[in-house]
């Protein structure tokens, strides 16, 4: 008996302790769309993180996406011909990356790296005490730290998907008309009318949800980082990780959402 209340002990322990943490973050989200949309506002910081966010991630996004489209290409090709079914390659690389693998290869890449520099920086500025300095210049940190970078995230991201998916199809057409054998008319024939509006739109609502979710993890965890080398690589690595699985997570809900049938 005492071993099972233990057990159970343990597994009330964990369970509230998991709650208490989707607790905190859903307030700091809370606070941080609230900080969005009041005053004042911070239009260069606002500038400063769309160009972090969005200019400089846009080599490692096209890199990720046309090499991803490629691929995606030759396994479609492959797989079809077991079942003589080698012309949907043009049908299945367009919907295969604007419906999911572009949106969530977005957000992991922006997981890899917006969120862990936006966490080392925070957690850097709390470690030397900067923090602590814009709340002596009777400035909020949320509002001049958080509410830029998150609303800079959530604008952006999507165009970084919207390109990301074009760059991928790119790269399907690519090997598709190079090393398939593939004509170019059919084949864009083919992409373009087969996607649909709705396959356009959730595309773009997921990164949008993507890059609020990767700048809030970064926020949060930089903001509630500990002291010292140890607390600032802590916070990165676990902003990191809690985005990505968030991003995985909010994925399969908004495809089941955008897509139940």
């Amino acid at each position: 008996m005492n071993a099972l209340t233990k057990l159970l002990a343990t597994i009330g322990r964990v369970t509230l302790g998991f709650l208490a943490l989707v607790g905190r973050v859903a307030i700091f989200a809370g606070q941080s769309i609230g900080h969005i949309v009041r005053p004042p506002f911070y239009p260069r910081e606002l500038l400063t993180a769309i160009l972090n966010i969005g200019y400089f991630s846009l080599p490692v996004v096209g890199l990720t996406a046309i090499f991803t489209g490629a691929a995606l290409a030759l396994q479609i090709y492959s797989g079809g011909q077991r079942f003589s079914a080698e012309a949907v390659v043009p049908q299945i690389v367009a919907i295969g990356m604007v419906r999911e693998l572009g949106p969530v290869l977005v957000g992991l890449m922006i997981a890899a790296r917006v969120t862990s520099s936006i966490a080392a920086e925070i957690a850097t500025m709390k470690v030397t005490e900067q923090i602590d300095a814009l709340v002596t210049l009777s400035t909020h940190p949320m509002k001049y730290l958080t509410a830029p970078r998150v609303l800079a995230a959530t604008l952006v991201v999507p165009l970084l998907v919207g390109i990301g998916d074009v760059i991928g199809i790119m790269g399907g057409f690519i090997v598709g008309t190079q090393q398939l054998g593939f004509a170019t008319g059919p084949y864009l024939n083919n992409t373009w009318n087969f996607l649909e509006t709705p396959d356009i739109v959730s595309s773009l609502i997921k990164g949008a949800a993507f890059g609020f979710i990767a700048a809030v993890m970064g926020c949060y965890h930089g903001m509630r980082s500990g002291r010292g080398a140890q607390g600032v690589g802590r916070a990165t690595k676990t902003s990191v990780e809690a985005a990505a699985v968030l991003i995985l997570a909010a994925n399969f809900l908004l495809t089941s959402f955008f897509f139940a049938t």
